[in-house]
């Protein structure tokens, strides 16, 4: 017997069948997906897409057309908060458009108030929207944005900002374009972060921004947006603005 019949023989290129194999796991994960949502939510229109280009860009190229992008991440726990990865922390640095992060393991009713028995349950009105305003650089966008979240739960506003006389001034156009929305303000000091973070356990989503500009290396996320992003443990909507 020669060497070479001691061998089994292969059919076909083993790699190009690994690449086939995680194809059509991909295309399942993603009719799973599709089923999923539309059982959730019927009114909802499902489309799907698999790729071939790196996560970061085709994501990107999604967001050009996308009023809204949502990106699950790891979650770490209830208190722990986010594990947001590479990718995620790379679309938000570079995205023109409002990226809303979820963490994995969270539920619907964590958006919501106990019921009268201390649990869970998406029958309760909505916890307060958190947003976190720089009053020296505050953006449009990111006020508007936070106020449209709160309107479309009937949920409060919850403001969390620096210390600044010109607040109520600068809040009031927004109150007269939003009359449900209740608002409250919260003046702190020291890091905002930390504060953010401390009100994302008892907030359906906390609000805040990010500030269009371009580092010598790649773009910049900011650390309070940073902290919140790493550390909140509710959903954190991320807006670009001038």
């Amino acid at each position: 017997m020669s060497s070479a019949s001691a061998y089994p023989s292969f059919v076909g290129d083993p790699a190009s069948a690994v690449i086939d194999a995680r194809r059509q796991w991909a295309a399942d994960l993603l009719r799973e997906a599709e089923s999923r949502v539309a059982r959730l939510h019927p009114g909802v229109r499902v489309t799907t897409g698999q790729v071939v280009e790196g996560a970061v860009l085709a994501l990107l190229a999604t967001t050009e057309e996308a009023g809204l992008l949502v990106l699950g991440s790891r979650g770490l726990g209830a208190v722990a908060g986010f594990l947001v990865g590479s990718v995620a922390l790379a679309v938000v640095a570079r995205t023109e458009r409002p990226v809303v992060l979820v963490r994995a393991g969270g539920h619907a009713e964590d958006e919501h108030l106990p019921d009268a028995t201390g649990t869970g349950a998406t029958s309760t009105p909505y916890r307060d929207v958190v947003l976190g305003l720089d009053v020296e650089d505050p953006g449009d966008a990111v006020i508007e944005f936070a106020f449209e979240a709160a309107r479309c739960r009937a949920a409060g506003l919850r403001v969390i900002h620096g210390w600044n006389p010109g607040l109520t001034d600068l809040l009031r156009p927004w109150k007269d374009k939003f009359p449900d929305v209740e608002v409250t303000a919260q003046a702190v000091v020291g890091g905002a972060g930390r504060h953010l973070v401390h009100a994302s356990r008892d907030a359906a989503l906390v609000v805040v921004g990010r500030k269009r500009r371009h580092a010598p290396v790649g773009s910049r996320i900011g650390p309070v947006t940073d902290a919140v992003l790493q550390h909140a443990s509710a959903p954190v909507a991320v807006v670009p603005h001038a």
